[in-house]
């Protein structure tokens, strides 16, 4: 914008780059409206998208000065309106909210398109690996899902990075939430004999990348800071564990001995919690496909990606041992 001589605070104003956030009343989304509100730079303001700006997070956060728009991922017309002006897009599907890699799929092009229409410059796509590449579906082991795939929670959102694919996208690679062993019901189990265990079927010696939801968004902010990264994937993990690794951290932060139970995938299929058999075969195709999982998320990169890095999971489990259930 042209600089009028006595302007200086209306231009400053006009030109900062607006990074428009789905989901951003959640873990992801609202951490990175954080990061851009922590941000000196001055370069950047939050749009946030919610279904209710008049719910109770909507108004928390125009509370915080943050510009809170009404949009559906259901809707692309919503989503256009939603994106016009913005510089950044933060593209963020919710496959656990409704079970339905069909219309994660859905979002996901509604989500590219709007960006289409709206001449947004840089987009991030939350994603993580289609797994059917590497396990093919007549693969006996790792049984099918809804007859199309191995780990749908997976498979909707790395089928989806094709949407992006003529767009300035990042494709960001998430992990395991740490914060799974609260809002999941990961915690540690007691056991018949009153002893507590870690019960995560990634086998013996696989590393598990993990990462603090509202960390995703840091990155995810690191990101968009960086046009460089349009056009490449980018992974995230602030650590990678095996299960022995995890249960000693947790041991030290609850100070209570738990052990790591490899409970066998076939067994954790029954568990019978909604999605029990996804996050069985996600672990299973984590565990078969481990050092390409591992390596396509580096710690080290993850760490200096973040303003003001990430946090460790032993700093994490240390700081939320009291919120984390023993089952």
């Amino acid at each position: 914008s042209t600089q009028s001589t006595w302007g200086f605070s209306r231009t400053m104003s006009s030109e900062k780059k607006v990074i428009a956030v789905c989901g951003a009343t959640g873990a992801q989304g609202g951490g990175l409206i954080s990061a851009i509100l922590a941000d000196t730079t001055g370069q950047y303001t939050a749009r946030a998208l919610t279904r209710d700006p008049n719910n109770e997070k909507g108004q928390a956060l125009a509370a915080k000065g943050v510009q809170v728009v009404a949009a559906n991922l259901d809707d692309e017309p919503s989503l256009v309106a939603a994106f016009t002006g913005a510089y950044g897009v933060y593209g963020l599907t919710n496959w656990w909210e409704h079970f339905s890699s069909e219309r994660e799929l859905q979002q996901a092009q509604n989500i590219a398109s709007a960006c289409r229409k709206a001449g947004v410059k840089h987009i991030v796509w939350s994603t993580l690996e289609d797994t059917r590449p590497f396990v093919p579906l007549d693969d006996p082991e790792i049984p099918t899902i809804h007859g199309k795939y191995k780990c749908a929670h997976f498979d909707s959102k790395g089928e989806a990075n094709a949407f992006f694919s003529d767009l300035p996208t990042t494709l960001f690679y998430t992990s395991f939430y740490m914060d799974n062993l609260i809002s999941f019901g990961m915690g540690p189990r007691t056991m018949p004999d009153g002893s507590l265990a870690l019960t995560i079927p990634l086998g013996a010696t696989a590393k598990l990348p993990v990462i603090v939801a509202e960390d995703i968004g840091k990155c995810a902010f690191g990101v968009l800071t960086r046009p460089e990264l349009i056009g490449q994937s980018v992974g995230i993990a602030c650590d990678q564990i095996t299960g022995e690794e995890f249960a000693a951290m947790m041991s030290v932060a609850l100070r209570r001995k738990i052990v790591y139970a490899n409970v066998p995938h076939n067994v954790y299929r029954t568990f019978g919690f909604p999605g029990a058999e996804d996050i069985a075969n996600m672990f299973a195709i984590q565990e078969r496909i481990n050092s390409t999982f591992c390596s396509r998320r580096p710690v080290a990169a993850t760490h200096q990606l973040a303003p003001g890095g990430v946090t460790w999971a032993h700093d994490w489990l240390a700081n939320n041992a009291s919120r984390i259930q023993i089952q």
